[in-house]
């Protein structure tokens, strides 16, 4: 028996999208940008599917565009908002622990003569919305910030500082990177105070390979592929229909249960976390009011990496941080004070509404049996 827990880095494809999947490819197969009834009936899945979406961030379905993941969301976003403001106003303002699609992105723009500010957390280890809003002048063009840090479950401010930012500096363009926050957290654009909102399919039991970024109406983005104008110009490129379907339909099943999963979870990680209080060595890196889908701990003495192998022949399936990083350290862990030999020795356990106690008990003893018998390596 295998057990997954490493939902942050992708999720089982629910029955519901490859459902909806097979039907694109097998029924709806029609290129939607062709004028006859193939491509328009395409055309009908793929509409239904955005007003779906939308429809779950409280937005006008005309202002969701696909894309192919959560990484081209944020390229977008982020060249998108640099390419149209980016002549009178070049400062940009991030987080110090976004997701790499974000931080090489706003890295790349500091070459071409950005100036990048990454707000850091305070000794406490927590962000503050002040902070975020101190950061920003006249000169700043975008403000960009995840909902849920994707290593440690940490819920970032972003409520508190975009209306902060919206109400010294107006004009500034807000964007958060909501994919380990979408279908677990309410993710409304009106409540956020977002312009722009970046989605992932493969994060929410859909399949990968697809995603999508809200632009708000009035918000000028500059394309960053270009060709056959699908997506109204946004996003040119013939649009996946087999994916964007079961984008909808993952995000229609989810939509139902958002509150009764969280509590779930909740319980679950409170389970998990007592399982784990009776171990050696085991440090909690996640705060207590993270996210429940995400639990980072620390094994002390012990490199991540071999007691992953380790859980592995057990059958147990964890990551050490974001699956982007390829099990390099990302440094994110140590801009939350997590450094050193605690940093080295980081796991992160991430849940789905599948999860069980049962689950939780194979991986608690699958750590006990590791700790023992990689001691020291």
């Amino acid at each position: 028996m295998s057990v997954y827990l490493d939902n942050a880095a992708t999720t089982k494809p629910c029955e519901e999208a490859v459902k909806a999947a097979v039907d694109a490819m097998t029924v709806n197969f029609g290129n939607p940008s062709s004028l006859h009834r193939a491509g328009l009936d395409a055309q009908l899945c793929m509409d239904k599917a955005r007003k779906i979406i939308a429809g779950t961030v409280g937005v006008q379905e005309e202002c969701l565009y696909f894309t192919s993941g959560a990484t081209e969301s944020n390229n977008l976003a982020l060249r998108g908002i640099a390419a149209a403001y980016g002549r009178r106003k070049k400062k940009i303002v991030i987080s110090s622990v976004e997701h790499a699609s974000v931080d090489e992105t706003a890295s790349a723009l500091e070459k071409e003569g950005f100036t990048i500010v990454r707000v850091a957390p305070r000794e406490d280890g927590r962000f503050y919305a002040a902070d975020f809003a101190d950061a920003c002048d006249e000169d700043t063009c975008l403000v960009s910030m995840m909902y849920v840090n994707n290593e440690t479950g940490y819920i970032m401010p972003v409520r508190e500082a975009f209306s902060l930012i919206r109400r010294k500096f107006p004009d500034i363009i807000t964007h958060s990177d909501c994919v380990q926050a979408y279908m677990k957290l309410p993710v409304r654009a009106k409540a956020l105070g977002a312009d722009l909102i970046s989605l992932s399919s493969h994060k929410i039991h859909g399949v990968k390979g697809v995603g999508a970024l809200y632009i708000k109406k009035g918000v000028r983005v500059v394309p960053v592929i270009t060709g056959g104008k699908q997506e109204k110009g946004i996003r040119s490129g013939t649009e996946s229909v087999p994916l964007i379907a079961a984008f909808g339909a993952a995000a229609e099943k989810l939509s139902k249960t958002i509150d009764e999963r969280y509590e779930r979870l909740t319980e679950l990680k409170s389970y998990l976390l007592g399982r784990l209080s009776g171990l050696d060595g085991i440090t909690v890196n996640s705060p207590e009011d993270a996210s429940p889908y995400i639990l980072n701990i620390s094994v002390t003495g012990k490199r991540s990496e071999i007691m992953l192998h380790f859980l592995e022949s057990c059958g147990v399936y964890v990551s050490s941080g974001s699956a982007c990083s390829k099990g390099q350290q990302s440094g994110v862990l140590g801009q939350f004070g997590i450094t050193g030999e605690r940093a080295d020795g980081a796991v992160r356990i991430s849940m789905s509404a599948e999860t069980t106690e049962a689950e939780l008990d194979i991986l608690a003893d699958a750590l006990a049996e590791g700790i023992e018998k990689v001691r020291g390596k």
